[in-house]
C-alpha cells in the first residue's frame, strides 16, 4: 500500500514538475525607450515542441491572456523534429493571434524537421509575423522601437561556425537603415550566442533554446543545455553584457529529455520602461 503511495506522488510530482506553468516578470529600463512605450508588455514563450497544455491550449493561454500583452514572442522550436506537434503548435499560434501581434523566429527543430517550408506558409496565413533575418519597426503614435529576429544557424548548411553562420544573419537583419538611437530588440534561438548579439548593441534580446538546463539544482541551476554542455552559463533568466541585456526562456516542452526536475515550463514577462 505504502509502495503505491509513493508510486502515485512521484508520478504526480514529475507531472506537476513538467505540466505547471510558472510566470516570470521582468522589467527593463532604458533611456532609450520612447514615452509612447512605457508600460509596453512582452509575452514571450519558446520551445513549444509541439506540447499541448489542455486543451485547445486553454490553460496556456489563459495565463497570455491574463498579462495583456502588447505583443508576443516566439523564440523557436514551435515543433518537435522527432515528434512533429505541428497540429498543437498552429493552434497555439491561431489563438495568441488573436490576444496580440505574434513575431517568430526558427529554433534548430523546424529546419531539422524537413517541414520548415510548408510550417512558415502556414504561419504567415495565419497572420504571424516571421522575422527571418531582418528587422521591422514597432509604432505608437509618433514613437517606434525596433525588433529584429534571425534564423537558428541550424538552417545554414555550408558547415561554417554556428558564430559565423549568425554574424552574417545579425548583418543582415541590422541595416544602416536602423538607427542608432532606436530602442533594438532580437529574437534569436540561440543563448549561448549572447557575445555575437552584444557586439551588435542589441538593447534587449530574446532567447530559448537551453530548455533552463533541462534539470536545475539548488546553488547550481541548470544541469545540462545543448550547446552548451553541462553547467550552461546561459540556461535561464536575466544575463548582462556591455549595453545588452538577454532573458533565457526555460521553454515550454521537452525534446531529447522527456522529464523536466525543479524547472517547469515558463511564461516570461516583459514590461519596458522609461528611464
Amino acid at each position: 500500500m505504502y509502495l503505491l503511495l509513493l508510486l502515485m506522488a512521484i508520478i504526480y510530482f514529475f507531472y506537476y514538475e513538467n505540466n505547471a506553468l510558472t510566470l516570470t516578470d521582468y522589467t527593463i529600463q532604458s533611456h532609450k525607450i520612447p514615452a509612447s512605450f512605457e508600460d509596453f508588455k512582452i509575452v514571450q514563450l519558446s520551445d513549444l515542441h509541439g506540447k499541448k497544455f489542455g486543451d485547445d491550449q486553454n490553460r496556456l493561454m489563459e495565463v497570455v491572456k491574463e498579462e495583456r500583452p502588447d505583443i508576443i514572442v516566439f523564440t523557436g522550436d514551435l515543433i518537435d523534429s522527432r515528434r512533429g506537434g505541428e497540429e498543437n503548435s498552429l493552434l497555439l499560434m491561431e489563438r495568441l493571434i488573436e490576444v496580440a501581434p505574434v513575431y517568430y523566429v526558427t529554433g534548430n527543430h523546424e529546419w531539422r524537421s524537413g517541414i520548415y517550408d510548408s510550417l512558415e506558409s502556414k504561419l504567415l496565413q495565419l497572420g504571424v509575423v516571421v522575422l527571418r533575418n531582418r528587422s521591422e519597426e514597432i509604432r505608437i503614435d509618433n514613437d517606434s522601437i525596433m525588433i529584429a529576429g534571425i534564423d537558428d544557424p541550424q538552417q545554414d548548411t555550408t558547415g561554417r561556425s554556428d558564430y559565423d553562420v549568425v554574424n552574417e544573419f545579425m548583418n543582415d537583419a541590422i541595416t544602416n537603415e536602423t538607427e542608432e538611437d532606436y530602442f533594438h530588440i532580437l529574437l534569436s534561438h540561440r543563448p549561448e550566442l549572447f557575445p555575437v548579439y552584444s557586439k551588435f548593441h542589441m538593447d534587449l534580446i530574446f532567447s530559448g533554446h537551453a530548455h533552463g538546463g533541462q534539470f536545475r539544482l539548488p546553488f547550481v541551476g541548470g544541469v545540462l543545455a545543448p550547446n552548451q554542455g553541462l553547467f550552461p552559463k546561459y540556461a535561464s533568466g536575466k544575463q548582462t553584457q556591455e549595453v545588452s541585456t538577454m532573458i533565457v526562456n526555460r521553454g515550454l516542452g521537452n525534446s531529447l529529455f522527456p522529464v523536466r526536475l525543479f524547472n517547469r515550463p515558463e511564461i516570461v514577462v516583459v514590461t519596458l520602461e522609461v528611464d
